[in-house]
């Protein structure tokens, strides 16, 4: 690939409920892609329960999640909150994305966070952080997209009435797209 090639963009995350905010926010990131990248959802809803006995035969809709990171150039996820953290489906999806081999290894990911509440999903983007720095990924750190209040500013449609965060999204995905063509440019300079 070179530095001009389609930057591929996994995304993944939201709640499993029917007209989840944050499904809305990561489907409002896949229109905001910088020119030249593209968001491509990957599906967690149907991956079961972790169990480490099921590793040598796992679902496809584990393979499937698997395949769309590992062919991707990096990763989004966006997250609500769940009691100060990460929901358990979420975790799960990348728990069995990191066994037996980590697809997130060197790869360059972002985070986004949504909540009904003030906070607007900042402790689950922290524990998220510390998990990807386990699975060996390079998180992009700003700008922080913390979407506060989300159920007052965003419809049934998707449309944003936060133009702030707007902002703060298309900056945080030019950022993720930007180091991955640099990644790809120092490889290629190699």
């Amino acid at each position: 690939m070179n530095g001009k090639a389609t930057v591929s963009i996994a995304g993944f995350g939201g709640s499993l409920r029917r007209g989840s905010y944050s499904r809305k926010v990561l489907e409002k990131a896949a229109s905001l892609m910088p020119s030249g990248s593209r968001l491509v959802i990957a599906e967690i809803s149907g991956i079961p329960l972790f169990n480490a006995d099921l590793l040598k035969e796992p679902d496809n809709s584990v393979l499937e999640f698997k395949k769309v990171i590992a062919e991707s150039d990096g990763f989004l996820v966006v997250t609500p909150e769940y009691n100060y953290s990460v929901p358990g489906f979420l975790k799960n999806a990348i728990d069995w994305a990191s066994m037996p081999d980590n697809v997130f290894s060197k790869k360059v990911g972002a985070i986004m966070s949504s909540s009904t509440g003030m906070i607007g999903g900042a402790r689950a983007q922290y524990h998220l952080r510390q998990s990807f720095v386990y699975l060996d990924a390079r998180i992009i750190n700003k700008p922080e997209v913390i979407i506060s209040f989300v159920d007052k500013k965003i419809n049934e449609r998707g449309e944003f009435s936060d133009e702030g965060a707007e902002k703060f999204m298309k900056e945080l995905l030019a950022n993720l797209v930007n180091e991955v063509r640099d990644l790809r440019s120092l490889h290629h300079t190699v």
